[in-house]
Formats: structure tokens, sequence, C-alpha cells
């Protein structure tokens, strides 16, 4: 880039007070969340990665310098919003993954499900689904709802990965078994309105906690650490 088109040292000075605002308002955000999908802090989170991205581009145009964020890729962002101003109905697609993480748990959980159906229709093992994880897991969803598995899922021997929630927005319901065939074949990422996506990427370095230890396990400002969970 040349001189000419080279950012002012007060176009930086400005980006890096936007990135300290920003980062304000994402704390306060956090501080007064509703739950783990309040979208306010999904909001200040995307206000957030925008300031620093600008910030870090800025920077790096005037001074040869980078920032250590980690800015998500241009590609994986949404493209703009071309959907309707106000629109008159919406769908919210989700999508959880799980890793059957203890089959064992799974299956025990699923014929006390199979043994309290069959003593509520006086009948006795009429059905051996609970013997296999299929089959477990169709007796799972069967019995509870998504958001119930989702807050219980290690009680049912389930370990989470990625999810994501889109709300798209449209001008009219769909008809009545429009789209069952295949519910996620026409969606249209220019139509969603917002997204939310949880994911481990989006976790701090484990390394970073280990980092704060010394060679006896004690935290050095804050003393004994209990041991770390196996399993995150």
């Amino acid at each position: 880039m040349s001189d000419a088109e080279q950012p002012t040292a007060a176009e930086v000075r400005a980006a890096a007070e936007a990135v300290k605002t920003a980062l304000d308002r994402h704390l306060a955000a956090v501080e007064r969340r509703s739950g783990e999908d309040d979208p306010a802090v999904y909001e200040a989170f995307n206000e957030l990665a925008v300031a620093a991205e600008a910030y870090d581009e800025l920077l790096y145009d005037r001074y040869d310098e980078v920032t250590p964020f980690e800015i998500p890729a241009a590609e994986d962002a949404l493209p703009p919003y071309t959907g309707p101003e106000e629109p008159s109905a919406l769908s919210v697609l989700i999508r959880r993954d799980y890793a059957v993480a203890e089959p064992r748990r799974l299956l025990a959980h699923a014929q006390r499900i199979e043994a309290a159906d069959d003593e509520g229709s006086g009948t006795s093992g009429t059905s051996d689904a609970s013997g296999t994880v299929h089959g477990a897991l169709g007796l799972l969803f069967g019995e509870y709802e998504p958001d119930e598995i989702a807050s219980r899922h290690k009680e049912f021997g389930l370990e989470e990965g990625d999810s994501t929630l889109w709300v798209t927005a449209s001008d009219e319901p769909a008809e009545a078994g429009e789209w069952l065939e295949a519910p996620f074949d026409q969606v249209d990422p220019a139509q969603v309105v917002c997204r939310f996506d949880v994911s481990a990427v989006f976790d701090e370095d484990p390394d970073d906690e280990v980092d704060d230890l010394d060679d006896t396990g004690e935290d050095l400002e804050n003393g004994p650490v209990p041991a770390l969970d196996a399993d995150r």
C-alpha cells in the first residue's frame, strides 16, 4: 500500500478505541446474560469481532504489525441479508451434535423408559428397542424434548459437540407438509436473520490454564486447584 493510501495514525487510534468500547460492551452483556444463548451476548460478540478485525487491518496497513486476535475468515460469514424487511413467517433450524460417550448409561436409561412404558400399558417385554444403541436413542428422543436432552446430556451418556441455530425469514408460511421430505435442502443463507453457534473452537486454549500452575499443581495466584476433568 502506498503512503497516500495508508490509514492515518488517528484512524488507527480510533479503531483501537472502538475495540476497547466493544470489549466493554461485550463484558457488560456477558455479566447481564439471561442464559447460554442470550442474543445480546451474541450481538456483542459479533461487534467485538468486527472492531478487532478493523483494528487489525489498519494496524497492519499503517505499522506493518498484527494483533493476537483470531478473526473468522470472511468466507465463513453469512452473505448480506436479502430477505423481507417485514417477514410474515420464520423458520428455526437447529443442529446439535453429540457423541455417545457412555453407551451403558444410555442403554440403562432407555431400559427404564421402556419398563415404564410397559408398566403403563400393562404389558411386559413387548419390545427390545432398549437393547441397541440406535434403539435406545429412538426411545430417548421419543420420551424427551430436544432442549431437555441438551440440558441433561451427560445424564444420558452423551457428550456435546458443535451446535448451531439459524433463524430464517420468509414472506409467508410454508404449506403443510411442503418441506417434510427434505427439511434442510431449501435454506437460503441470504434469508438468515441471525444465527447462534456453539463450538469447542471458541473455547480458550487449555494450555493457557496450565501455564498459570507451578510444578506442584498450584495456581500461582489462588492456591491449589482441582484436578482437570478428563472429559474437557
